[in-house]
């Protein structure tokens, strides 16, 4: 019982260590662009984090970890704080999908030999973040044109523009995940605090 607390508390510490760190990645390490629309989108691998923190420590905790650090980062960046209820709810998304593919699918945490766990690292980032590239766009015009109440015109230029950089944000992501995940793996299964996901 003592152990599963210990887990739990660790778990928590971890989700706000990769909050943190999706955070950092868009607020410090992005590339803003402007859009014809007066709106922004930005090349960043936050997302990455978000996805990391899934394979880590499962699609929820990676979830959380996501839409808590890049929904902070929205709503302290004037140009991106309208966007924040739609990050929230999308980034939950990207780590409940890494996490599915990852351990309910795969079952990257069993003992597997390191193409196994390679290749469905890879396929988790990119399904999580394809889902990204294609719902981005979607929720973000609908967002754009019936909540915020941006003309539909301009509402499917800056859509345009989102799904380009989201797809580059995705490659970028992936490539990162897939490095990141790879190192850390055995470094944490030395320490002994490689979390078995089931």
């Amino acid at each position: 019982m003592r152990r599963q607390e210990n887990e739990k508390l660790y778990k928590i510490v971890l989700t706000g260590l990769m909050a943190a760190l999706c955070y950092v990645c868009f607020t410090f390490l992005k590339i803003p662009i402007p859009t014809m629309g007066g709106d922004f989108v930005a090349l960043h691998v936050g997302n990455a984090f978000c996805v990391l923190a899934a394979l880590l420590l499962g699609g929820v905790y990676g979830g959380l970890a996501g839409s808590l650090g890049m929904t902070v980062a929205d709503l302290m960046d004037p140009a991106y704080v309208t966007s924040a209820p739609k990050t929230f709810i999308l980034k939950f998304c990207i780590g409940l999908i890494a996490g599915f593919v990852a351990h309910r699918i795969a079952r990257i945490t069993e003992d597997h030999d390191g193409k196994y766990v390679f290749k469905w690292t890879v396929i988790a980032s990119a399904v999580s973040l394809g889902f990204n590239v294609i719902a981005d766009p979607v929720v973000g015009y609908f967002y754009k044109n019936l909540i915020l109440g941006i003309p539909e015109p301009a509402a499917k230029i800056m859509t345009t523009w989102a799904a380009g950089v989201t797809l580059l944000n995705a490659v970028a992501g992936t490539a990162v995940v897939a490095a990141v995940y790879m190192a850390l793996r055995p470094i944490l299964r030395k320490t002994g605090i490689f979390f078995h996901i089931s």
